[in-house]
């Protein structure tokens, strides 16, 4: 298996860069946002906020110059309805343009009883599939798409997300140990490229010398320090 839990210095830069882009494209904001498991983070990132087509166009040349730099491989791409479907189009795009040209799909929340039908689109799943999707929070969007994949006679094969925020996962309203990430990877087997982690957002937030960015430093850190999880 590769090992994505290492940066190089190549990825380390990608991901600086990324986190940079996330914040002046307003995606990544700081100040206080309660998540889904209840906890109030002084970050919130909101991939629905890459929103033009400069912004989700530079999203998905990160996407595809973190997967290739990863050593995954793949054979074709899957986007989970909603959010992973301009993903896995886009990325899909950016990944031919840099010559690496594989077939995409994604599904349907309902199932199509005209036309061509059913809830896939796009090419058959077959191979090794790997899903694109923004974040992942409980590892429930995995799960889904996995069944997918599985349902289709494809091997669900790697994970591609734009933010690990390395916290604590929720089971029945508890705090566990692992992160979902952690989770999809030592539990569900599967490989988990990020972009960017909340380290890189640490890292970047005490190299900047913006005013303000100092407190969100710390303030992100005390969460960090709360909710993170041991990544040894």
């Amino acid at each position: 298996m590769v090992d994505v839990g290492a940066q190089t210095s190549e990825q380390g830069q990608l991901a600086q860069d990324f986190v940079r882009f996330a914040v002046e494209s307003g995606v990544l904001r700081f100040g206080e946002f309660k998540t889904k498991a209840g906890r109030l983070s002084p970050y919130f990132f909101n991939a629905g906020l890459f929103d033009d087509g400069r912004k989700i166009g530079r999203l998905a040349e990160f996407y595809a110059k973190a997967l290739l730099a990863s050593g995954i491989e793949f054979d074709m791409v899957f986007g989970p309805a909603y959010k992973g479907i301009p993903l896995a189009a886009t990325v899909a795009v950016e990944l031919a343009r840099l010559g690496r040209n594989v077939p995409f799909a994604y599904n349907r929340k309902e199932a199509k009883d005209h036309g061509e039908g059913g809830t896939l689109v796009g090419a058959p799943l077959k191979g090794r599939v790997l899903i694109v999707d923004d974040v992942m929070s409980a590892g429930t969007a995995a799960r889904e798409s996995i069944a997918i994949i599985r349902a289709a006679g494809a091997t669900p094969h790697a994970v591609a997300i734009a933010l690990d925020r390395q916290e604590k996962a929720t089971e029945n309203g508890q705090d566990v140990d692992h992160s979902a990430v952690q989770y999809v990877r030592e539990q569900l087997g599967m490989q988990v490229c990020a972009i960017a982690r909340l380290a890189d957002l640490l890292l970047y937030l005490s190299q900047n010398g913006e005013e303000g960015m100092r407190s969100h430093h710390e303030k992100v850190l005390a969460y960090r320090q709360r909710y993170g999880v041991n990544e040894g």
